[in-house]
């Protein structure tokens, strides 16, 4: 494999505090609704996989007799 493909480009770095202002915000109310999308998909694909909205939640179905009691 190549290995200048797994190579960290330290220049795309930058480091600062949590009280330090961020500008993220700007630069997303900057993007379209599009854009901002499709970054919110490519998100929900990197961390849940690409047919999560394929999958269904298990049915259950349970009888409940109303005439029996419950012991609290």
């Amino acid at each position: 494999m190549n290995e200048e493909f797994f190579k960290l480009d330290r220049t795309a770095l930058s480091k600062g505090s949590f009280e330090d202002e961020s500008d993220e915000k700007a630069y997303w109310l900057s993007r379209t609704p599009e854009e901002r999308l499709t970054a919110l998909e490519y998100l929900r694909r990197l961390n849940y996989g690409y047919d999560v909205c394929n999958g269904r939640m298990q049915k259950v179905i349970e009888v409940v007799d109303p005439e029996q009691t419950v012991d609290c």
